[in-house]
């Protein structure tokens, strides 16, 4: 009888232990499994560009200072006033950012017409941040047409149609130059690729339209399909910029991530974050080699029109989890956690919701429910 107990007693205890653990592993699944360990010194404050601009831009700007505020977050800003009608960037401006090496923008305006180029251009080649990313997402608890949306869209931010090298040749007949190198092309890929390896992505899609333009997208092409072969491990694809967008609107959720040149791009991030719920609630930054600048994802609706600022009614939702990815990008990271976690709370409750969203609430009243969320 003792022989045939000892199996049982161990199944027993085998069975104890297991259900130990389940409650263990229940009880802390929402805890970090293992600790970050930071350096010596990485709590020190960071000093933060920060840039209103226009329109809505300082009502969601105002609700990243009060959240940071709140959580204590080892940051301060350095706020300088940047408009889309100046004539360029002020120099101190740009040495702030080059000092801190972030920034954090609101909206700038730029002017139809006219001959003023726009200071977002400016910024973008000034700091050289080569790489515009968009993470258009299903956010738990908002309703939209698609569901399993999860897409990261990594543009070229410095060349292309984007170049600004346009002439008229004769009256009536005016020029626009479209640049492609290899350079830009090979480096923006390699970022596309380095990402998704970082972040566990499964597939990198090159958007893009060499079936005309043979010369400029085929170099693009090219170039992705050589950084694709250093990187076994990621799925690599190509699709057409039309068939994308008609791809986009019906299976969405095939996406992972996509690289593409500087025009596809702002097309692409904007219908995909229209999908994935609205440009008011999509994150993004443009980054490159030394500097990194974190405002609204997706550039539609980014300044608002005036009866939003008016009525204070501006979603801050997309500039919170832009602050968010700031905060991941300056090695903040529970601080990152608290401030996305608190916005999907509210997102999930569904109290709390500017009008794109479909309530009513202003811009203040969003902000004080992701304070009153904050863990």
């Amino acid at each position: 009888m003792a022989r045939r107990s000892v199996p049982i007693l161990k199944h027993f205890i085998s069975s104890s232990l297991d259900q130990s653990l389940s409650a263990s592993c229940s009880r802390f699944a929402s805890c970090r499994s293992v600790t970050y360990m930071p350096r010596p010194g990485d709590g020190a404050p960071r000093a933060v560009t920060l840039i209103p601009g226009d329109g809505i831009g300082p009502l969601v700007t105002g609700a990243v200072e009060q959240v940071m505020g709140a959580m204590h977050a080892p940051v301060y800003f350095e706020r300088y006033e940047v408009h889309g009608d100046m004539n360029k960037v002020p120099q101190d401006v740009i040495d702030s950012i080059k000092k801190n090496k972030v920034c954090l923008k609101g909206g700038l305006a730029t002017p139809m017409g006219g001959g003023v180029s726009s200071l977002n251009m400016q910024l973008r080649k000034e700091l050289d941040l080569y790489a515009s990313l968009v993470n258009c997402f299903n956010l738990p608890g908002l309703p939209t047409r698609h569901e399993n949306v999860d897409i990261v869209v990594i543009r070229e931010n410095t060349e292309g149609e984007y170049s600004g090298l346009e002439h008229e040749v004769v009256p009536g007949v005016v020029e626009s130059l479209k640049v492609i190198t290899k350079f830009c092309s090979e480096r923006v890929a390699k970022y596309a690729f380095e990402y998704a390896y970082l972040n566990n992505r499964k597939k990198v899609t090159a958007v893009h339209k060499a079936n005309i333009m043979k010369l400029a997208d085929g170099l693009f092409l090219e170039s992705c399909r050589e950084v694709a072969t250093k990187y076994p491990g990621i799925k690599y694809n190509e699709i057409i910029v039309d068939n994308c967008c008609m791809q986009l609107v019906s299976k969405p959720e095939q996406f992972d991530v996509m690289v593409t040149p500087n025009l596809y791009g702002n097309l692409v991030a904007n219908t995909a974050a229209g999908i994935a719920g609205g440009t008011g609630v999509m994150p993004g930054g443009n980054v490159g080699a030394d500097h990194a600048v974190f405002e609204q994802g997706a550039s539609a609706g980014n300044v608002g029109n005036e009866k939003q600022v008016k009525q204070k009614k501006a979603n801050p939702v997309a500039l919170l989890l832009s602050s968010a990815m700031m905060l991941r990008h300056l090695q903040f990271p529970s601080f990152a956690d608290r401030l996305e976690t608190a916005v999907k709370r509210v997102i999930l409750e569904g109290k709390y919701r500017t009008k794109d969203l479909g309530g009513e609430s202003t811009t203040q009243g969003v902000t004080d429910a992701v304070i009153a969320n904050l863990d």
